[in-house]
C-alpha cells in the first residue's frame, strides 16, 4: 500500500503514525487526480461519468487500505487497554526483572505488565507429557521451593516463581501436588543449580486451589484450653500409658516436656507415646521430628511409629536442624488451619536450642552454659506453638 503511494520510510513507524502517514498520503493523490479531471462545458454527462469513476477508484483504494490495516498486528498499547482477565489463572507481572511489584487478582493487566497465564493440569497433559509431583512448600524472599524429597534441600526440588506463589496465596508448609516439564530447566539458587519450574498446581493440602484462598492464617485463630483427651493406654500391660493418663494426662493443643537423664528411655516412651496416639486417636496428624539423631535410631524410629517421622542426623550442618524443624512446625500450622489435629513429638528440645545457638549470630549477650541470649527465643516459639483451636483444629 505504502509502495503505490509512494510513501518512503514506514517501516520504522508504528500503527497510529503509519495509519496517519498512508491517510495523507492518499488524501493528496485522490485530490490530485480530481483535479486533473477538469469540467467541460460542451458534455456535462461526461463531467459527471469522470467524477463517479474518480469517487470508485477512491472508495476501492480506501477499502484496500482498510484491508491491509486490519492484516497488521494491533499495537501493544492496544492490548494493554483491556483491563479484564477471563480466567482465574492468568495474571500479568513486569518484564523488566529490575521491578518486582506484582498486582492483585482484582486488577487484571494494566499498563507496563506483559500477560502470563498459568496452564491447568488437564491443558499441560494435552500439549505434552508431564510429570506428576508433590512436596511441601519452602518460601524464601524472592522465589519458593516444593522440597520433594523430605524436609531438606534435594535434587528434585520444583522451583515455584514469586508470581504463582502471591497468585495461589502458597504459605511455608503447605502439602501441594502438581505437574512439571522436566525439559525446561531454569538456572536458580547458588552455585549454577538447575530446577525444574512447576507448571500448574492441582491441589493445595488436599483442597483445590480455589478452595485454599479462603482459608484463616494461623495468627488469626482463637487459642483455648485442651478440652478433649488423648488416652494413652493401650493394653492391660501398657503401664507407661495408663501412668500418665493418672498422673499428667494429656489433651489436644496441651504442652508436654519429659525432662529426665541421659539412658532413662526417653526415646522409648515417645514411640509408645506415638502407638497410643495413632491407636485411640486416628484423625490426629502425627509427626515425630528428631533434631541431632543418630541414623540408625530414625531408621527405628521410622519402622516403629506409624506416622510422618521427620529427621536431621547429627552428621549435618546446625543450619539443617533448623530448618527441619522450623518447616515441620509451619506445616503443623498448615494442617490446624484446614481444621485437623496435629500431634508433635520432638526429639529433643535441647538439642534443638543448642542448634540454634551454633547457627545465629551472636548478639553478645551470653547467658550461663554458654548459650545465647537470641537462641533461646526459636526453641520458645516452637514449643509455644501448640494451642486447641476454637472452632476446631489443634
Amino acid at each position: 500500500m505504502a509502495k503505490k503511494l509512494g510513501v518512503k520510510g514506514v517501516s520504522a513507524l508504528r500503527k497510529g503514525p503509519l495509519i496517519a502517514v498512508l491517510s495523507k498520503a492518499l488524501a493528496k493523490e485522490t485530490g490530485q487526480k480530481e483535479e486533473k479531471v477538469s469540467p467541460s462545458p460542451s458534455s456535462h454527462e461526461a463531467d459527471e461519468e469522470d467524477a463517479s469513476r474518480a469517487q470508485r477508484r477512491a472508495a476501492e483504494k480506501s477499502s484496500a487500505f482498510m484491508a491491509v490495516m486490519e492484516s497488521l498486528p494491533p499495537k501493544k498499547s492496544d492490548l494493554q487497554k483491556d483491563k479484564t482477565v477471563d480466567d482465574s489463572y492468568e495474571i500479568s507481572r513486569y518484564r523488566s526483572e529490575g521491578d518486582r511489584r506484582f498486582f492483585t487478582k482484582s486488577q487484571g493487566a494494566y499498563r507496563g505488565f506483559k500477560p502470563q497465564r498459568y496452564a491447568r493440569s488437564d491443558e499441560v497433559e494435552k500439549e505434552e507429557e508431564a510429570i506428576p509431583i508433590s512436596g511441601i512448600v519452602d518460601n524464601f524472599d524472592s522465589y519458593a521451593f516444593i522440597r520433594t524429597s523430605g524436609y531438606l534441600e534435594g535434587p528434585n526440588d520444583v522451583y515455584v516463581p514469586l508470581s504463582m506463589v502471591k497468585h495461589f496465596g502458597l504459605r511455608e508448609g503447605d502439602a501441594v501436588t502438581g505437574l512439571v516439564q522436566p525439559e525446561r530447566m531454569e538456572m536458580r539458587g547458588g552455585r549454577g543449580k538447575k530446577y525444574t519450574p512447576l507448571k500448574c498446581i492441582e491441589t493445595i493440602n488436599g483442597l483445590s486451589p480455589e478452595e485454599s484462598q479462603n482459608r484463616p492464617h494461623f495468627s488469626q485463630l482463637t487459642p483455648l484450653y485442651p478440652n478433649e483427651r488423648l488416652r494413652m493406654e493401650t493394653t492391660p500391660n501398657n503401664l507407661e500409658g495408663r501412668v500418665i493418663d493418672l498422673v499428667a494426662p494429656v489433651g489436644k493443643g496441651q504442652r508436654g516436656l519429659i525432662v529426665a537423664p541421659p539412658k532413662a528411655g526417653k526415646t522409648i516412651m515417645l514411640q509408645r507415646i506415638a502407638n497410643a496416639i495413632h491407636t485411640n486417636n486416628p484423625e490426629c496428624h502425627l509427626m515425630v521430628v528428631l533434631i541431632d539423631e543418630r541414623p540408625e535410631e530414625v531408621t527405628d524410629m521410622q519402622r516403629t511409629v506409624s506416622g510422618e517421622v521427620i529427621a536431621s542426623t547429627f552428621d549435618k550442618p546446625a543450619s539443617d536442624h533448623t530448618m527441619v524443624a522450623e518447616l515441620a512446625i509451619e506445616r503443623a500450622k498448615r494442617l490446624v488451619e484446614v481444621g485437623q489435629d496435629v500431634v508433635i513429638l520432638l526429639d529433643s528440645l535441647t538439642r534443638l536450642a543448642r542448634a540454634y545457638n551454633l547457627s545465629l549470630p551472636l548478639s553478645g549477650k551470653v547467658l550461663s552454659g554458654g548459650v545465647d541470649s537470641q537462641a533461646l527465643y526459636p526453641p520458645k516459639k516452637f514449643f509455644g506453638a501448640a494451642r486447641n483451636i476454637e472452632g476446631g483444629g489443634s
